[in-house]
């Protein structure tokens, strides 16, 4: 009879372990420390808010709260404290939830007006045996615009004996009008560190043995949640039954082992297909969901990436020795074009997966697909190779072939010899290394094609000629330029010049020629703009044809008479005019008359 009573009065661990006084909440201590020096000072808010993912100890921080309001002490004559005991009659009700005056409401199922009507009809009543009435509503942000709008004025100014206390995983939809009226704690995910030392403290006390790399699968699995933590760590002591190892927790969980992870992390990054193939069917063999697999090499290659920026990061409580050696060594070796081009391949790799008839066969051809691009060259060695492919044109050394897919186009290879010109390559120790003609053919190309572009006019006129009307008008209003030099652009800016003017100059160009254009800022020197040229150019025109006598003539006998337009290839033709005396010509004169 006593083994069945124990298995009806079993509790999960999440339930038997839950914090009943602030002292037994971890990695919150920042909150803490707040809440106690304000019940120590009744400096005690009239609302709080509870904020932070799942399992770390919103509700239960509002159930302690309201436990330290109404505690009386186990004589019965205690005050607001931040130690209840846990024995009076307020401290037990409110542990079982059975307190008439501590009201728990869930607002994802009572998130009407009508609802929060019966609280605000119900505030202005004092409590019955406690000393606050406290109403603790649980997932707050799920309450109706209309409901959260009745609970204002009541938030706002409650009676003395009222508190309120909110918990919400959704901070960003609670009204900034409720928020304003309350005292707000964000709740933080548990550090690994102190999650493994908790969970180690009650499997000793329920005499459970799991290993250490159980139990920091587990802590990563619940990703800082307290409450996952222990219902996966009840789950793999039943599971266990005795001494749970890793191996067990990864089969419970589904996951694959961690160092098979790694292998098949470098067996795409080496373009190991059939390997990689290999790999993923055996730890689909062993249990593994393939879906789990592409998360974990997401996190292997997020890992790597932090490493490489943070050595640091391989400290990692949760991680074995061996696998933080290993991603030391894959952080040194793999580039970090690499990893985040393997990042976002993974992102829509998980995608597919989880919109495919078959997970197995979409995890298959992503990693077929990861494999072949790990193969390919960085921008930087694609460059040299083209650099160094001899021309395949007819006659065995001339120009490029334009046509065909063997032949290298003409804006490529200056492009290859002017990167290569500004960008030794380590075989040379300094120098490019460039077959057949040596560092020093590369300068010459490069100044030879930029020759196509002797005057600043030349570059105008490319811009209009790839009809890029937008950077035409910034160039032609706003640029002032200093000097120029085929490759190189010096310029002045104006109120109006756009701050990146200088880079998408530079970098259009470079797109439309293949090669690399210098475009910078300087503070003076600047000439004027072309419109203003243009503007100077088209004032001067019209003060000749003001100046011109005929002009004068014509505007003499009609008076009002305006200049629209002067055509600068009229102006040889207006000086061979001869002056017309009108008023000699009689009152009979027919202009259209001939000769």
């Amino acid at each position: 009879m006593s083994d069945a009573s124990d298995q009806r009065n079993y509790q999960v661990l999440a339930l038997k372990y839950r914090p009943q006084t602030f002292a037994d909440l971890i990695g919150q201590d920042a909150m803490v420390r707040t809440l106690k020096n304000a019940f120590q000072a009744d400096r005690i808010a009239h609302a709080f808010i509870m904020t932070g993912v799942r399992g770390v100890g919103k509700t239960t921080t509002a159930r302690i709260i309201a436990k330290g309001l109404n505690c009386i002490g186990p004589d019965g004559q205690g005050g607001p404290t931040v130690e209840p005991c846990g024995e009076c009659e307020p401290c037990r009700a409110i542990a079982e939830g059975r307190h008439v005056d501590v009201m728990e409401m869930d607002a994802a199922s009572r998130t009407g007006v009508g609802d929060i009507r019966e609280i605000i009809d119900s505030v202005h009543y004092r409590a019955a045996s406690a000393r606050y009435k406290i109403y603790i509503i649980d997932e707050v942000h799920m309450l109706s615009t209309s409901a959260f709008n009745a609970l204002l004025k009541t938030l706002e100014e409650p009676p003395e004996h009222v508190k309120f206390i909110f918990a919400t995983t959704e901070i960003r939809k609670v009204p900034v009008t409720v928020l304003s009226r309350c005292q707000r704690f964000d709740l933080r995910r548990i550090e690994p560190e102190v999650m493994i030392a908790h969970l180690r403290g009650i499997a000793e006390r329920e005499g459970a043995q799991i290993s250490d790399d159980a139990l920091a699968l587990i802590t990563r699995a619940a990703e800082g949640s307290v409450r996952d933590a222990l219902s996966l760590m009840d789950q793999a002591i039943a599971h266990g039954a005795g001494e749970t190892s890793a191996e067990q927790v990864r089969a419970m969980l589904g996951l694959a082992d961690r160092g098979r992870v790694l292998d098949l992390f470098e067996l795409i990054m080496r373009g190991d297909a059939a390997g990689a193939l290999q790999e993923l069917s055996g730890q689909y063999a062993d249990g593994a969901d393939p879906m789990a697999v592409l998360r974990d090499l997401a996190e292997v290659t997020h890992w790597t990436s932090v490493i490489k920026i943070t050595p640091e990061a391989a400290q990692d409580p949760t991680v074995s020795p061996d696998e933080c050696a290993r991603g030391r060594d894959l952080a040194e070796r793999l580039p970090m074009r690499a990893l985040t081009r393997m990042w976002q391949m993974l992102l829509k790799a998980l995608e597919e997966v989880a919109h495919a008839p078959n997970a197995m066969m979409a995890a298959e051809m992503a990693i077929i697909r990861l494999t072949h691009v790990a193969d390919l060259p960085s921008p930087e060695d694609l460059v040299r190779k083209l650099h160094n492919t001899p021309p395949t044109g007819p006659g065995g050394g001339g120009g490029a072939v334009s046509g065909g897919t063997g032949g290298v186009t003409a804006r490529a290879q200056m492009a290859a010899a002017a990167q290569s010109a500004a960008q030794p390559t380590p075989q040379s120790g300094g120098v490019s290394a460039v077959a057949g003609g040596g560092a020093t053919a590369a300068a010459p190309a490069a100044e030879a094609a930029l020759a196509r572009f002797p005057t600043f006019d030349s570059v105008v006129d490319l811009i209009r000629a790839n009809r890029d009307m937008q950077l035409l008008v910034e160039v032609e209003d706003t640029l002032k330029l200093a000097r120029y030099t085929p490759g190189r652009i010096e310029f002045e800016m104006t109120e109006k010049t756009s701050r990146d003017l200088a880079a998408r100059l530079s970098s259009r160009l470079q797109s439309w020629t293949g090669l690399r254009w210098g475009v910078s800022v300087v503070s003076e020197g600047g000439g004027p703009t072309i419109r203003e040229l243009r503007e100077a150019a088209r004032n001067d025109l019209h003060a000749q044809a003001m100046a011109h006598p005929m002009v004068q003539e014509v505007l003499k006998h009609f008076p009002g008479a305006e200049i629209l337009a002067v055509k600068p290839d009229m102006q040889d033709e207006a000086d061979n005019m001869v002056p017309l005396d009108i008023d000699a010509a009689g009152d009979d004169w027919d202009p259209f008359e001939g000769d």
